[in-house]
């Protein structure tokens, strides 16, 4: 049960970024530096959150990166060599998306 509210936040987190970023260009992304912090803010969240799950539910769903979501979430925190803007709009438009899917499928089952 704890895991599915795991799960669950991780999604609501997801979608709070995917509302903020709605309709922008990756040009309006960088040159925005509140969305850039609550979008780093919610990942960094969605990291730590990650880190919560059972260490049998994280064999049980391998497909989702588990340790790649916390190791963000450490670079953000402890921003090494700064935040990258570009890494953080491809994670936002190319993995967040995938990601949800599959926590969405782990929640059906």
């Amino acid at each position: 049960m704890r895991n599915k509210i795991i799960v669950q936040k991780m999604l609501r987190m997801i979608d709070t970024i995917g509302s903020y970023c709605k309709g922008v260009s990756y040009t309006d992304f960088i040159n925005n530096s509140m969305l850039i912090e609550a979008c780093v803010f919610n990942l960094s969240q969605i990291g730590e959150i990650s880190s919560k799950v059972d260490r049998a539910f994280e064999e049980e769903y391998p497909e989702i990166p588990w340790r790649q979501i916390y190791g963000l979430r450490n670079r953000i925190v402890h921003d090494y060599e700064g935040v990258n803007k570009q890494l953080v709009w491809e994670i936002i438009s190319d993995d967040l998306p995938a990601l949800r899917g599959e926590l969405e499928d782990i929640l059906k089952a």
